[in-house]
């Protein structure tokens, strides 16, 4: 119903006896609405609808933008829709009124629908100033500059009574020790810490609730005593018990994370504590009517101080557990890690730690024994499976290959190559073996790799081959360590590769082969 429509349907009403609040109810419109288009005369209400539409709207500078947003995500609140314009324009001052306005005239212009599924949650009292901080966790997915989906996580806290927030979030999964660390950011932000932490049943924190005496992780309980906190766990997804921290944990997500593009998880963060200062923390909260940094001022006054500065960083072991499953592998991020055999009747869980050039650690936590380490793939439902782990090694040919195989820096491709040639030469093998042996126990091990990959570059699966390949190498390095600048550069004529041109093939004398059969029936 556009405006004169509903002009002519007021006056109408009005002429039929309606009184203003009936009316009012009738049409669905406000009693301020309703006395306001009785003041007006037929020839007023025109000039006003005129005046409407030649008038400049505050927002119409930025209509095309706000337009394509929408139209990118139907799903977009005015109120994100607010704070992405002020994030892009910091000297924008423009109402919540205003900007739900114009967005819903968008809307209706251009029909675009939005799709919503609210969440209930019920109100429960407000608890004094510094007495409590709730906190939980979440995870959302986003889109990276290069258009593909990265898994997120954070952590979130919030003041029960000022609804103060802070936010940190990592490209991985969390450790205890991340939260400790989460923790002491968090109390810094607040400027203290309060009387009481609420949780819910996660097990970077508690293993166990013990009818109410809460078993903590050692890495918990340990900062738990040193920082003197009062913790208190409640189920989880349990509005009654943490309902403040549910609502933040949903305004995080829809509000600064949905539609934000990633970069890195540092550029995240500062963008996370920016939304904080500009929205999360300033916005007039819908229950208090206040803005939470306002309350915070003299909440924070109620705060114990925070004396002195815990590190964790060293003190600790990463706490990430698994359960060794019956195929002796772990699962960790959506792929599964191979373990060596037996493993799973010798150890029911074991800990895992990821590394800064992203291999992963698996140990046993007690002892600290090291059962495997592997490469972090970037795909998803992938076995790493390492070639140490699927046979018994422990004689014969296998026991040969791995003590060959070791002896290179890289040693899965090692024993790629050597099973290959165990595949070529199965009645020779042994001889193999002990001429790749010798040339380990000679050359070092750049010159080692260097002709492990150019063997497997070129298809050379031969002991000699690969010896001959250690001579060029050689001859290359001395080539390059005394350069003949006086030496003409002869292209081949033919396709064959220059090292094939300068490798002469060797010659041996029976002894070689007599001492080669020596040592085969030694061994």
């Amino acid at each position: 119903m556009d405006k004169w429509e509903m002009y002519m349907e007021i006056q109408q009403l009005i002429k039929q006896g309606f009184s203003k609040s009936k009316v009012a109810n009738k049409l669905g419109v406000s009693r301020s609405t309703v006395y306001r288009h009785l003041k007006k005369s037929p020839s007023d209400m025109a000039v006003w609808v005129e005046s409407l539409q030649t008038r400049k709207k505050i927002l119409d500078p930025y209509k095309e933008l706000i337009l394509s947003w929408l139209n990118e995500h139907p799903d977009l609140t005015a109120a994100q829709v607010q704070d992405w314009l002020m994030e892009r324009h910091k000297d924008l001052k423009v109402g919540e009124s205003t900007v739900r306005a114009f967005v819903r005239e968008l809307r209706k212009d251009y029909q675009i629908t939005k799709e919503t599924s609210p969440r209930e949650y019920e109100a429960i009292p407000d608890l004094p100033m510094g007495q409590q901080i709730q906190v939980d966790f979440g995870h959302t997915k986003q889109k990276t500059s290069d258009n593909k989906e990265m898994k997120l996580n954070f952590i979130a806290f919030v003041l029960s009574n000022s609804r103060y927030k802070y936010q940190e979030w990592l490209d991985r999964p969390f450790t205890t020790q991340d939260v400790i660390q989460a923790h002491e950011n968090a109390f810094q932000w607040f400027s203290g810490i309060p009387k009481e932490l609420v949780y819910d049943q996660d097990s970077l924190i508690v293993v166990s609730e013990n009818g109410g005496d809460l078993i903590l992780t050692k890495e918990f309980q340990q900062y738990r005593e040193t920082r003197k906190l009062n913790l208190r766990v409640c189920r989880k997804a349990d509005p009654e018990s943490k309902g403040k921290i549910e609502n933040v944990v949903g305004f995080i997500k829809y509000n600064f994370a949905k539609h934000r593009v990633f970069q890195n998880i540092d550029a995240w963060n500062e963008q996370g504590w920016e939304w904080l200062h500009r929205t999360g923390n300033y916005k007039i909260h819908n229950t208090t009517k206040k803005r939470p940094v306002e309350v915070f001022s003299l909440e924070k006054q109620h705060l114990r101080p925070v004396k002195g500065n815990v590190h964790f960083l060293n003190n600790y072991e990463n706490s990430i557990t698994r359960s060794v499953r019956k195929d002796n592998t772990i699962r960790y991020l959506s792929n599964r890690y191979s373990l060596p055999l037996g493993t799973f009747h010798k150890y029911e869980t074991i800990s895992i730690k990821e590394t800064d050039d992203r291999h992963l650690l698996i140990y046993h936590r007690e002892t600290g024994e090291l059962l495997a380490k592997h490469q972090i793939p970037d795909g998803k439902g992938q076995l790493m499976k390492d070639r140490q782990h699927t046979r018994d090694r422990t004689k014969g040919i296998d026991a040969f290959i791995d003590n060959v195989a070791n002896r290179f820096e890289e040693t899965t491709m090692a024993f790629d190559y050597l099973d290959k040639l165990r595949e070529k030469y199965p009645r020779y093998i042994r001889d193999q073996l002990h001429m790749i042996l010798r040339e380990t126990k000679q050359q070092n091990a750049q010159i080692l790799t260097a002709a492990l990959q150019e063997c497997i570059k070129r298809n050379l699966y031969s002991a000699t081959d690969f010896s001959d390949i250690i001579l060029y190498l050689q001859r290359q390095r001395q080539d390059h360590e005394t350069p003949n600048d006086n030496a003409e550069i002869v292209s081949p004529l033919n396709s064959v590769s220059g090292w094939m041109m300068e490798t002469e093939a060797q010659k041996r004398n029976v002894d070689t082969y007599t001492v080669l059969l020596e040592e085969g029936e030694a061994n």
